[in-house]
């Protein structure tokens, strides 16, 4: 018996060793998920000259950029002047601290954001942007609310996860980890979905309105942020159950062992 003890010794160093690896993918995908959730450099858009752009006829869409009443026409073309950034929640532009019209031009700029309400974040898209008799975009409307629902789904869904992974260390078992892994692997789909639907989102709305030759546009390090995150996810999952598995199933031949 005190050989297989000894190799049984060994095999439970491994399977905790693979729960700690789980663990900390766990912790850091769930600190990048919440992360690019908080910030606001999703999609990002440089323009060469923005000082210029909000001049004159730039200040007055910058105006109408943080008005309450923006449609998405508005505040994507101040957004294509002044060098703006798209989060889940925000946009933002860069713009002088002095922009009034009898001031000369500053070089000192300054970034405004303005949050998406949850009505914005519900509202439906049109297939001109800006026109509302246009009709509804169903592409672009639920591309849009995916994109706001699926990130809180994955962290709920990491956190549900890390409860029952408690519940498995209280109980001194490693079979509930099959169910934490199997939530982290729903929330990998989560967040996979997410990066899937904002990129989607943004080229079909490019498509809609194409960017001014002189404006550039990029994703962000908010949107590598979940990029990461989704295969971190994966790979706690994959760790999560396997360790939960071949764990019972040692288990299950230590007992048949001991019975024969």
């Amino acid at each position: 018996v005190f050989p297989y003890s000894s190799k049984g010794a060994v095999m439970d160093n491994r399977f905790a060793t693979a729960l700690v690896i789980a663990c900390v993918l766990s912790l850091i995908s769930t600190i990048y998920m919440a992360a690019s959730i908080g910030t606001d450099f999703w999609y990002e858009y440089h323009t060469l000259s923005p000082a210029e752009n909000v001049s004159e006829a730039g200040r007055t869409i910058w105006e109408e950029f943080v008005s309450e009443e923006a449609d998405e026409k508005t505040y994507t073309d101040a957004l294509f002047r002044c060098n703006g950034t798209v989060g889940l929640w925000r946009r933002c532009i860069t713009v002088p601290k002095n922009s009034h019209w009898y001031s000369p031009p500053e070089t000192d700029m300054t970034t405004n954001c303005i949050s998406f309400s949850l009505s914005d974040q519900f509202m439906e898209k049109y297939i001109e942007p800006g026109n509302h008799n246009s009709g509804t975009d169903l592409n672009r409307t639920y591309l849009w609310r995916l994109q706001f629902l699926l990130p809180f789904v994955s962290l709920g869904l990491m956190c549900f996860g890390a409860l029952i992974g408690l519940c498995a260390c209280a109980c001194r078992s490693l079979y509930p980890a099959i169910a934490t892994g199997v939530l982290h692997f729903l929330a990998g789909l989560c967040t996979l979905g997410l990066v899937g639907c904002y990129v989607a989102g943004i080229e079909l709305l490019h498509k809609k309105l194409p960017l001014p030759d002189d404006v550039r546009g990029e994703f962000g390090w908010s949107f590598c942020l979940a990029c990461v995150s989704a295969p971190l996810q994966f790979m706690a999952a994959a760790l999560f159950i396997w360790a939960a598995r071949t764990n019972r199933k040692e288990f299950t031949l230590l007992k048949a062992y001991r019975v024969a």
